[in-house]
């Protein structure tokens, strides 16, 4: 099945959805009377249940129905005796939305055939994949067709052009001019940041560089550090400045302070000369290789190793190569909003089947690249009404320049990814769900085995995270250090994949959950006064036993560091050493490129 895309979707919809009232029509054409799902024309589904196969009970469609023409029914007969409909939904919040019967009754009316829709896709009788994928396709629709993302429909946006007269329009049609030559939405005023100058600055320098990255060391800003060092790696679909923003918001600087030398892996933006390059390449020349420098610039034979996103997957799989090499070289293990155990993949499963695996295999396993455009319009489409329509009607319908928002910055600042290497992730981790099965993967010549690696092991997750669900960051527990589970730690932070990680402990924002009362790995019930082992613990019973705890989780993280961290050293006076001769000072220039229009 094609997902839709919503970027792409917004760049035409100016003129291919000129009468976005027509599709409430669609509704009473959704089914036969015997049930089945009608394939016509006329109905936006047609194509979404085809391609599956499915059907609806009857029983099932005659309630729906039912309850759709009652509310309907109300909703117009308040309509026509002037009553204005109640709205809650932040897309219709102002005043314009309701001042005026017919707007309010037209989003109104689109909520209602909105979750007409919705409850359709979840009525039918199909497998859970399945469903998901309707669902989505269903949701992308209707978020789509909503009437505050049309001049004709949104009052607001009338307002406005009478308020500036005729202002809002010109520059609305100047911002989309710009974004279609940039070939994507904007979402912050780029021209506010610049690596290196505004984020980006945590002052360091580069140690070491191949092919695939550049290695930064960061300049102590204590006098003493612990002896072990940290090496950070970022996930090579991002960028890494997403772990030093402005210094405010950094995660590097708050490590640094913390007593750390850190040492960040920044991940080149791969361009055709490396399309040939794989999943063992980031292994074993990325993040093996940087724990070896690590290593050699510290003295130490141990280093605590930190993975974000699919930098955490990388991280795992080189720790479980050298453990099959018999090397140990991880004091500590810290991975946040990862996956190891792929069995629970959330929203991003729509996008994972054999047949759009094979088709990305067919282009691109044999050489290529993976554009980071894609990659960002797939994450966009997960969250179309915040990354997508919220900037059509601000930038288009209503010629609003975008704020200046460092985060959303980083965001379009989009990495490519090498077509093998991305292949092979896809199907042996999203597909196959392989990485978590002891010696079901071979990598770098030797069998990975999760479970060999011996380190204490901290595990983050977002608990408001659609890419990584919180709970299948937390699958990981049982995956590593099972000998020694009890020296586990397990976090759980609030709001997303990347607020959630990027809320720095000075401003004392949102909250985290802890548990220290119960063992991480294994649940027990007392019976008769004694313990007994019921088996591993689950999120669930994790997050039960739970205490709420206000403010950011960054601290919790830096006891976890300590705890593991040996004895303090003087803090370093020069970068890298003799054998790994400072050469730029950070960021680095690999941070600098960005990927080029495919």
């Amino acid at each position: 099945m094609n997902m839709p895309d919503p970027q792409a979707f917004a760049a035409t919809w100016m003129t291919q959805f000129s009468n976005p009232t027509a599709w409430q029509g669609w509704i009473p054409a959704l089914a036969t009377p015997n049930g089945a799902v009608q394939v016509g024309a006329a109905n936006p589904l047609a194509g979404v249940f085809k391609d599956v196969g499915v059907t609806l009970s009857q029983g099932r469609l005659d309630a729906l129905r039912q309850d759709y023409l009652q509310k309907a029914g109300r909703l117009w007969q308040d309509f026509m005796s002037g009553k204005t409909p109640e709205i809650h939904d932040k897309r219709f919040t102002s005043s314009e939305w309701t001042a005026s019967p017919f707007s309010a009754f037209t989003a109104a009316s689109y909520l209602l055939n909105g979750e007409f829709m919705l409850a359709l896709a979840d009525a039918v009788e199909a497998g859970p994949r399945e469903r998901q994928k309707i669902r989505f396709t269903v949701q992308q629709m209707v978020d789509a067709m909503s009437p505050a993302n049309f001049f004709a429909t949104n009052p607001e946006v009338q307002a406005k052009l009478i308020e500036t007269k005729g202002e809002s329009l010109t520059k609305g049609l100047q911002n989309m001019l710009a974004d279609m030559q940039k070939g994507r939405l904007s979402q912050s005023d780029e021209s506010a940041f610049e690596v290196g100058v505004n984020v980006g600055t945590a002052p360091g320098h580069v140690v070491y560089e191949n092919e695939l990255f550049q290695l930064i060391q960061y300049s102590p800003t204590t006098p003493n550090v612990r002896a072990v060092p940290l090496l950070m790696i970022p996930p090579c679909i991002n960028k890494f400045y997403i772990l030093d923003l402005q210094p405010e918001n950094s995660l590097v600087r708050y490590v640094v302070g913390q007593g750390n030398t850190v040492f960040m892996v920044s991940w080149r933006n791969p361009d055709k000369s490396m399309g040939n390059l794989n999943w063992d390449d980031y292994v074993e020349r990325g993040a093996i290789e940087a724990i070896d420098v690590a290593c050699g610039i510290s003295g130490q034979d141990k280093v605590h190793v930190f993975g974000f996103c699919v930098g955490g997957t990388i991280a795992a799989t080189a720790l479980s190569v050298l453990a099959a090499r018999d090397r140990q070289p991880a004091a500590s293990l810290s991975l946040l909003t990862t996956l190891l155990d792929f069995s629970d993949t959330g929203v991003l499963e729509v996008f994972i089947d054999e047949t759009q695996v094979a088709q990305r295999e067919q282009k691109l396993a044999k050489g290529g690249i993976m554009p980071g455009g894609d990659l960002a319009t797939t994450f966009s489409a997960l969250r179309p009404n915040d990354l997508v329509w919220n900037y059509v009607q601000q930038n288009y319908l209503k010629g609003k320049a975008p704020p200046a928002f460092d985060l959303l910055y980083w965001n379009a600042d989009s990495t490519n990814l090498p077509g093998p290497m991305f292949c092979w992730y896809l199907r042996n981790t999203y597909l196959e769900d392989k990485l978590k099965q002891p010696g079901a993967l071979t990598v770098c010549g030797v069998p990975v085995d999760l479970g060999r690696i011996d380190a204490p092991v901290f595990i983050y997750g977002s608990k408001e995270d659609h890419i990584v669900p919180w709970q299948a960051a937390f699958a990981s527990m049982t995956l590593l250090n099972p000998k020694k589970a009890k020296a586990n730690r397990f976090v759980l932070g609030a709001s997303g994949h990347i607020a959630g990680v990027i809320n720095p402990a000075s401003k004392n924002k949102r909250s985290h959950w802890v548990n220290e009362k119960r063992d991480h790995n294994e649940k027990s019930e007392k019976k008769g006064g004694k313990s007994g082992r019921t088996g591993p613990l689950t999120a669930e019973d994790w997050f039960a036993g739970a205490e709420e705890r206000k403010g950011s989780w960054w601290p919790e993280w830096a006891r976890f560091l300590q705890e593991n961290g040996g004895a303090e050293v003087p803090a370093p006076g020069q970068p890298g050493n003799a054998q790994y001769l400072p050469s730029e000072p950070a960021p680095g220039r690999y941070v600098k490129v960005r990927a080029e229009r495919a």
